[in-house]
């Protein structure tokens, strides 16, 4: 993951404007409207202000980590006729899963369904296995899907691209960072506007922290790499990590 950019991310919008420079709280109303700000008392006297800011922060990276999902389908006159096909199809792929050095724990059970066929023409069952295989080297994509597809693997279905654990740990921070970044940019371009000092931060939360996956049909762009045919190669974008926080800065008029 040597790639990493932070993407300069506007300000959301401002949860409060600043309104404490010229104007001081009127007799019987001691309590401003919510979400105002202030710079003086009930007796003239200058007091803290506070503006508050919402601001969005984004980073990319490549992603360190795949999902494919592959499988087998399978039709017959019976129920019975079609469950053995597709164990038969989904042990071919297990072998195949093992013969690539892709540890158990990296091989879910994805969809298994069995049921009649459908259309008014059409008698007899369908019915299909998939697996859902993580790879954490993400160039073995291709590879693995043109193994399956000559192990018999005839439902080659979506790719998802994402971070690993320990990726997307660093990578929360630096969008967290990012966001604040934002938000102090903001917060001294309106006390520059209202000609007021920021002294400091009054409270800070942060909104959701969310990894945006980068997703591609498989099927799409497999080239089945059997039979003399090229081997399937699938480049994903970066994936983005974006966070928001909120923060209520101090000023003095």
């Amino acid at each position: 993951m040597d790639r990493r950019r932070f993407l300069a991310a506007s300000s959301v919008g401002l949860v409060a404007a600043v309104a404490g420079c010229t104007g001081s709280a009127t007799e019987g109303d001691d309590d401003p409207e919510p979400g105002s700000t202030t710079g003086s008392d009930a007796n003239g006297t200058d007091a803290d202000g506070e503006i508050t800011v919402s601001a969005d922060g984004e980073v990319e990276a490549e992603p360190d980590q795949a999902t494919v999902d592959v499988g087998v389908t399978a039709t017959g006159e019976s129920a019975d006729a079609v469950t053995d096909e597709l164990a038969s199809g989904a042990e071919r792929l297990r072998e195949t899963f093992d013969d690539l050095g892709i540890p158990d724990e990296n091989v879910e059970e994805g969809r298994y369904r069995v049921h009649p066929a459908r259309g008014r023409e059409t008698d007899g069952f369908e019915g299909s296995h998939s697996f859902d295989v993580t790879l954490a080297n993400v160039d073995r994509v291709g590879e693995v899907i043109d193994a399956a597809i000559e192990a018999g693997a005839d439902d080659v279905g979506r790719v998802r691209f994402t971070l690993q654990e320990e990726t997307r740990s660093t990578l929360r921070e630096d969008a967290i960072d990012a966001a604040l970044e934002n938000a102090d940019a903001e917060a001294a371009h309106i006390a520059d506007n209202r000609e007021v000092e920021i002294t400091g931060t009054a409270a800070v939360t942060t909104g959701d922290v969310q990894v945006h996956a980068v997703r591609t049909e498989a099927s799409d762009d497999a080239a089945g790499g059997a039979g003399g045919a090229p081997p399937t190669e699938i480049d994903a974008d970066p994936v983005s990590v974006t966070a928001s926080v909120t923060v209520t800065y101090t000023f003095e008029a």
